[in-house]
């Protein structure tokens, strides 16, 4: 009986070494871990560089040509004011050219008809104001040297040159008592007008500058020889 006993209880402490546990608990909840998504890495994309291309300059060389003068472009018309001589010690007066720019004669001094030259003296005046000037009068009288005697004004309408500017060449026949002066001062003034006779300009009066003269040669004593005869 006993050994009955023993055997069971041998049977049930194989069994209990056979015995598997894990079908008697459950198995845990695994929890899955999450996916990351890792975002696509971006590479930026290298900016083109720029250099600038500089034009390397290109020298040419130009001979110079020695003692060669190139030639100057000119107006068709350029009036110039002729040098006016200064005595040392005295000064020309300045004359008011109200409306002018300039007014000169081309010389100190002219003659009646005859040999000497010049026998007429030229007058020009540029006007300031050179589209709105139609005019210029030129008035001209005579005043004695010795008694400061005046003659009437004289006045002649100047031809136009064009671009302001213009001119008479006056003879001693055209002013007004001629016959009466000699050797006598001849005073003038200029005198602008517009479209409609209108004055915008006028100078005052150029005194003791010009002179007409009468032309006198000195007679020279011919020298005639005696032939002596021959012997």
């Amino acid at each position: 009986m006993q050994r009955v006993a023993a055997l069971i209880l041998c049977g049930l402490i194989l069994s209990s070494c056979s015995f598997d546990p894990s079908g008697y608990f459950p198995e845990p909840l695994v929890q899955e871990s999450p996916t990351i998504q890792i975002p696509p890495t971006f590479v930026p994309t290298p900016v083109p560089s720029f250099t600038p291309t500089v034009a390397t300059p290109t020298f040419t060389l130009t001979p110079t040509l020695v003692g060669f003068k190139s030639a100057t472009p000119s107006p068709d018309y350029s009036p110039t004011l002729p040098p006016t001589p200064v005595t040392p010690g005295t000064s020309t007066p300045t004359v008011d050219l109200q409306g002018f720019i300039a007014a000169f004669t081309a010389g100190d001094v002219f003659y009646k008809a005859g040999a000497c030259e010049p026998i007429s003296m030229k007058f020009t005046a540029q006007a300031s104001n050179a589209s709105g000037t139609a005019f210029v009068v030129l008035f001209v009288r005579f005043k004695s040297k010795q008694s400061g005697t005046t003659s009437k004004w004289t006045d002649i309408t100047m031809e136009n040159r064009g671009a302001g500017t213009f001119n008479h060449e006056l003879t001693a026949e055209e002013m007004i008592a001629v016959s009466l002066f000699t050797n006598a001062w001849v005073e003038y003034q200029f005198v602008a007008t517009d479209s409609k006779n209108r004055e915008i300009g006028r100078t005052a009066i150029f005194r003791e500058r010009l002179t007409l003269s009468d032309c006198a040669f000195t007679a020279t004593p011919s020298v005639t020889t005696t032939p002596v005869p021959t012997p």
